[in-house]
């Protein structure tokens, strides 16, 4: 039994795997359409969510399969003060397998040491987002055709964004991979993932304040928000959260083969002018999530096609 707690936990080569079997399912609906009947997946979030929660429970639908669990701590016995550890025992006897998000970095990886069946980390704190790093992976693969030599611009919030810290651990194993890290001074990149995984790997990086600067260079654009439930106070929020804002001036600056990625939810950071360039494949960037996340219930419930 197998669980997903960082995207490390696959090696390239079977991450490779699943991005083709992800690719398939998007050609192929039909093909695998029952092959999880009477399997259940457990959504157990104890932090709101939209995509992450819906696109796991769509990926579960269109597998056949079926879903159960909460959508906040509140509507759980959590409120009573139960464990994790106590909470996926009795999960482990209700469903095949899990997703969890939690606010307390490492809370999924104390489930999955008490769980019987594969628990999936949907999001724990500001740590790891590793299904958003596959849904990430999945994109650049499918719209760029590869995954390395590229020059990957990450903007905004690289402090508290676990989108970012999950995908710079999974694309440093690919060639040639060159990342510009946009941010102000006080959303730069932890120091952790700057001295053991940048400077560790030698990965060819530099560091920008100014978006305008980047643009020229770039492969991929990857924007993030300013999250406010990542802040201990109201007014480091609001001076921060317009700090970047993507518009049609800027994006004249990019490359016309440049990608634009959002994890969503956006907030200001990305004007609804940009929706309409081509370039813009946020939207498009959800729906690849559905598809990979498909691929991975699959791959961890050993589910053969």
């Amino acid at each position: 039994m197998r669980h997903l707690m960082s995207p490390l936990d696959f090696s390239v080569e079977e991450l490779d795997d699943l991005l083709r079997l992800a690719n398939d399912i998007e050609k192929n609906p039909a093909k695998y359409a029952h092959t999880c009947e009477g399997k259940k997946l457990a959504t157990c979030f104890y932090e709101p969510s939209t995509r992450t929660r819906l696109s796991f429970e769509a990926a579960m639908l269109n597998l056949g399969g079926q879903v159960l669990g909460f959508s906040e701590a509140g509507s759980s016995s959590a409120a009573k003060g139960e464990s994790v550890s106590d909470t996926i025992r009795v999960i482990s006897s209700y469903a095949d397998i899990c997703a969890m998000r939690h606010p307390k970095e490492g809370a999924p990886l104390v489930a999955s040491m008490k769980s019987s069946i594969p628990v999936i980390n949907a999001g724990d704190g500001g740590h790891q987002h590793p299904t958003q790093t596959l849904t990430d992976l999945l994109t650049i693969y499918s719209l760029k055709g590869r995954l390395d030599h590229l020059t990957i611009g990450l903007c905004g919030d690289l402090k508290f964004g676990r989108t970012v810290h999950s995908l710079i651990h999974a694309l440093i194993r690919y060639p040639g991979i060159r990342f510009i890290l946009i941010s102000p001074e006080e959303l730069r990149i932890p120091s952790n993932l700057y001295d053991e995984v940048l400077l560790k790997n030698n990965i060819d990086f530099r560091e920008t304040v100014r978006l305008e600067d980047a643009l020229p260079e770039l492969d991929i654009l990857y924007m993030t928000r300013v999250q406010r439930e990542r802040f201990f106070n109201e007014e480091d929020y609001i001076r921060m959260k317009d700090f970047y804002i993507l518009n049609k001036e800027k994006m004249e600056l990019a490359p016309k083969d440049m990608l634009v990625l959002h994890p969503l939810p956006r907030v200001n950071e990305i004007s609804v002018e940009v929706d309409d360039d081509p370039r813009a494949v946020y939207f498009k960037q959800a729906q690849y999530g559905v598809y990979v996340r498909m691929a991975l219930i699959l791959t961890l419930l050993e589910v053969n096609v």
